[in-house]
């Protein structure tokens, strides 16, 4: 029976433009959909820290409240922002081609690294990184959507600001004025959109798993794995990147101290067939070598 698929989504341009791009792929494979447009409290609260609201779910969880009461039939988000645990009912339903995971610096003119600079960032990940390669410079909190971030960054005395290159680029607002930092890690699933629905809908599920791309869901999965065993529901600098290379998966994942002084990680190259337990494996091996008493300190820190 044919039905319509409402499709929940933040209101910013990019979670917009997000949905839209599931729109048109769901629509042209013959399904009925509308967008519905909601305000997450990530996107209400911008005068705060994101480790300091509860980083967990922060962008997710209006949408969660939303399938759960039947408002919305499917979410689209960044696979970044979604928590490891999904909530009881709701489940990964596609992962879409994977965009570029690259961080890059957008700067406000030319300026030189060995000097004192201000660089902007909400993401303790990118901060901790940063410090770890420039600890002479200051850094400082920088929240809101894409198009606010950059105007802030226009706004204001800094030499720069980290953003994810798949944002930008998918709204068009990517400045010239860009480096590229392939020396950081990214976020677990950084460049993926994810589509979640509820674990009983047949029919949603089946139209959106024609959207799913197996390598980047393969690959989005042992970055995830490795964020949710390291983490255990507490904020911490974690990047992880995997990536099939022929019938092979090449897989990074660090862990940083908040100061970024201390940097602990892993580098290991797997067969594709064995990718299962591979980003829980990696992450036990940190936890192994001194991630456990880092872990303990960062909680401690951020409570």
């Amino acid at each position: 029976m044919k039905k319509l698929i409402r499709i929940g989504t933040r209101d910013s341009e990019l979670a917009l433009w997000q949905a839209n791009t599931v729109q048109k792929k769901l629509q042209n494979l013959g399904y009925d959909t509308e967008l519905v447009p909601v305000k997450s409290t990530g996107d209400l609260i911008l005068d705060k820290p994101l480790y300091e609201l509860g980083i967990t779910g922060i962008f997710t969880k209006t949408l969660d409240v939303a399938m759960i009461n039947g408002t919305v039939d499917i979410a689209v988000h960044s696979m970044k922002d979604v928590p490891t645990l999904l909530p009881k009912g709701i489940i990964q339903a596609a992962v879409l081609k994977r965009a570029s995971s690259e961080d890059i610096l957008v700067t406000n003119g030319p300026f030189e690294v060995e000097k004192n600079a201000t660089i902007a960032t909400g993401s303790l990940r990118r901060r901790a990184q940063w410090l770890h390669r420039y600890p002479h410079h200051s850094l400082v909190d920088l929240r809101g959507n894409v198009n606010t971030r950059l105007q802030k960054l226009k706004d204001n005395n800094w030499q720069g600001a980290i953003f994810a290159k798949a944002g930008l680029q998918r709204i068009d607002v990517l400045p010239e004025n860009h480096t590229s930092l392939d020396w950081m890690v990214p976020a677990p699933a950084q460049g993926a959109m994810v589509i979640v629905s509820m674990k009983n809908d047949d029919y949603c599920k089946e139209a959106t798993s024609n959207l799913n791309d197996f390598d980047s869901e393969v690959c989005t999965q042992i970055e995830r794995d490795f964020l949710r065993t390291l983490e255990g529901g507490c904020t911490a600098p974690i990047g992880a990147l995997a990536e099939i290379i022929d019938d092979e998966i090449r897989f990074k994942g660090v862990l940083f101290s908040l100061d970024g002084q201390t940097k602990l990680e892993i580098e290991k190259v797997v067969q594709i067939d064995n990718y299962k337990d591979f980003g829980a494996e990696c992450a036990q091996s940190i936890l192994n070598n001194g991630g456990k008493e880092m872990m303990r300190l960062i909680k401690l820190e951020t409570k």
